[in-house]
């Protein structure tokens, strides 16, 4: 009876303890299986679309700071390419059915140093973008 209550009240500690930084690791770090689909689906999604490693100068996953489109997993994929140094683009994973969709918002680099968020045409935007900043009640 004594030894199933020890290792109740660990189990108990144990829990205790580890849940601030298993919150601490996922609020800077992100959900590691959102990470996983986007590394795994984004870059073949690219490569379907005819990018190859070589066209891109920067590409990754990344944690935005705000809200986003509900239908999406929160973590997007960054993509910055060769012949648009300029322009910053996101890809999304939907939740239903894991599709990759770009986003048709964009980090565009103004002259003068700062960064605006842009929604017009550009080189690479798909015609059937979605708004990450729409449906995010």
């Amino acid at each position: 009876m004594k030894k199933s209550i020890w290792i109740a009240i660990s189990v108990i500690l144990i829990l205790v303890i580890a849940t601030p930084f298993v919150f601490i690791y996922l609020l800077n770090n992100g959900n590691p299986y959102t990470k996983y689909v986007a590394n795994k689906s984004v870059p073949v999604y690219l490569e379907e679309k005819g990018y190859t490693e070589s066209d891109l100068v920067e590409s990754h996953y990344v944690e935005p700071k705000h809200r986003t489109n509900k239908d999406f997993y929160h973590g997007h994929y960054q993509v910055v390419f060769k012949d648009e140094r300029d322009v910053t683009y996101y890809y999304g994973i939907t939740k239903k059915g894991k599709q990759v969709k770009q986003f048709c918002e964009k980090d565009k680099l103004l002259p003068d140093g700062v960064t605006d968020i842009f929604e017009g045409g550009t080189m690479h935007s798909e015609e059937n973008c979605i708004s990450s900043l729409e449906n995010r009640n």
